[in-house]
């Protein structure tokens, strides 16, 4: 049976394929078209998804969409190009907590799902027992935790919907010291007080009173991060309180990509085992959506999932850019090449294999930096990244080694949690270091993604220290870069000193 599941419309297209109860291919919709206008339907996602596995169209038995979707006649549209599909329309929970269980390695667990608002819902729990899921609980829009958490950002400066991110990173290593008044906001369940909000204008002057400001005045710099990190506490809190306690525990959501929240959750005692993976916002139910239809388990891997190119694809963008590269016929010299780079204190663009499915870098759309250059981080974010100095880069390190240098729950593997540096090892990483001697930690398995895995052993036999800086490969505010193409431009409009890309070596 072949399954296409596509979710995250509008704004988060994307398209998951699964063929004969394996996920042969994931991809979100921006990545692939480059656009920021949203379609009814993410076309060049689905077209890429049917490219990967091998199928066309009509070889399509069921096409799973997650609600909510933009326009009525999206079904109809659907079964005009899908003429042999049935058409199944998923509630936009439902595909959260399907995205969650069913990629877990869980036969049972506790599924819980919040974000700022789908389908009117906001939040739901859930008991996964062998292939079903039963729902427990629900909670339903504007009683949300995620639509407090997008007020908090836009009040910071922020850009809601998108920068939440910034937020969490903003909130280590201050104090709560409104963690009681966000928790008023909340109340239990959540049942917020909207005494404390405005609709227009994010809180109303009751708010701002409690945390000493005039009606709508700016924030200063020195409650900012005092701010960021009471709603963090507050909203942690109350999603430890929702999920109980257990043996194992699945996450979805917008709010399942809050590493802060994950970490808690492993630290909190309340379950055994914590399972999120990478793509647990809006894109990712599309992968929950067509799980749902397949109604059992199915293990996404590395979820590197995407398109990737061969080595004569990536040799024309070059030539047809007229640019100077080093072939590379080895695995040896394509590491040894980056290696050689980062050595040098160079910053490495690293573009290898199929393309990671969610916001994150795995080690395939990555941009590197050595923890020996003791500028690498200001580098990376002053002169690359061109972002806020409180947002800190992934230190990588293989599986099996994370333990000597790092303290990290099992969501490193997919870069969904954070970790604290071992007390020798301090100084070494002290330009990574979020508050509290936090940092964010990408374990990576050799049979996730081979060749990276390899990368740093290598660093490891080379440097003694097998850690390399992670950050993802793209700027400007675009998504991961895709394509040989996308590569170069971002190579060429930046600070990075050297990429490679397949099995090719180009510097500046």
């Amino acid at each position: 049976m072949n399954i296409l599941g596509i979710g995250g419309l509008p704004s988060e297209g994307s398209a998951v394929l699964i063929r004969d109860g394996v996920i042969v291919a994931a991809v979100e919709e921006s990545k692939v078209s480059r656009r920021r206008e949203n379609r009814a339907v993410p076309e060049e996602a689905v077209r890429e998804c049917l490219k990967l596995g091998g199928i066309s169209a009509e070889q399509v038995h069921t096409v799973a969409i997650a609600r909510p979707f933009p326009h009525a006649d999206l079904p109809l549209r659907l079964r005009a190009q899908f003429g042999q599909a049935r058409i199944a329309m998923v509630e936009h929970h439902l595909a959260h907590a399907a995205s969650a269980y069913y990629a877990s390695p869980f036969a049972e667990a506790t599924v819980l799902t919040l974000d700022r608002v789908g389908d009117l819902r906001c939040g739901s729990k859930w008991t996964g027992a062998g292939d079903v899921l039963t729902l427990e609980s629900e909670s339903f829009y504007p009683d949300s935790a995620g639509d407090l958490y997008s007020r908090v950002t836009e009040l910071l400066g922020f850009t809601a919907g998108a920068d939440e991110h910034k937020v969490q990173w903003l909130a280590t290593g201050e104090a709560a010291a409104f963690e009681e008044l966000f928790d008023a906001v909340l109340g239990a369940g959540p049942n917020v007080d909207r005494s404390y909000l405005d609709a227009q204008n994010g809180f109303s002057a009751k708010f701002y009173a409690a945390i000493g400001l005039a009606d709508r005045a700016v924030i200063p710099k020195d409650l900012r991060g005092v701010l960021a990190s009471s709603v963090q506490a507050s909203v942690t809190k109350l999603a430890l309180r929702l999920a109980g306690s257990g043996t194992h525990l699945c996450l979805a959501g917008g709010l399942a990509y809050n590493a802060l929240l994950v970490s808690a959750f492993e630290q909190s005692g309340q379950f055994e085992h914590v399972f999120v993976q990478p793509a647990a916002g809006n894109a990712g139910t599309a992968l929950g959506a067509a799980l749902s239809v397949l109604g059992k388990h199915a293990d996404a891997g590395s979820y590197c999932l995407g398109p990737s190119y061969q080595p004569e694809e990536i040799k024309q963008v070059l030539e047809n850019c007229k640019l100077q590269f080093r072939y590379l016929q080895t695995t040896e010299q394509v590491v040894g090449a980056a290696l050689d780079a980062l050595a040098e204190n160079k910053i490495v663009a690293w573009m290898q294999g199929r393309m990671e499915y969610g916001p994150r870098a795995l080690g395939n759309r990555s941009i590197l930096a050595s923890p020996l250059d003791p500028y690498s981080t200001e580098n990376l974010n002053a002169y690359i990244k061109h972002r806020e100095a409180f947002r800190k880069f992934a230190a990588s390190v293989p599986e099996e080694r994370a333990s000597e240098y790092f303290e990290a729950g099992d969501n490193a593997r997919y870069l969904a949690t954070v970790g604290r540096v071992r007390a020798e090892h301090k100084q070494r990483f002290q330009a990574a270091l979020l508050g509290d001697d936090l940092i964010r930690v990408h374990s990576v398995r050799r049979e996730d993604n081979p060749l990276y895995w390899k990368l740093l052993q290598e660093a490891g036999r080379r440097t003694g220290l097998p850690v390399l800086y992670n950050t993802s490969f793209n700027l400007f505010g675009e998504p991961l870069v895709c394509t040989p193409r996308d590569a170069v431009r971002s190579f060429y409009s930046s600070g990075v000193d050297a990429m490679v890309v397949g099995n090719f070596a180009l510097g500046k």
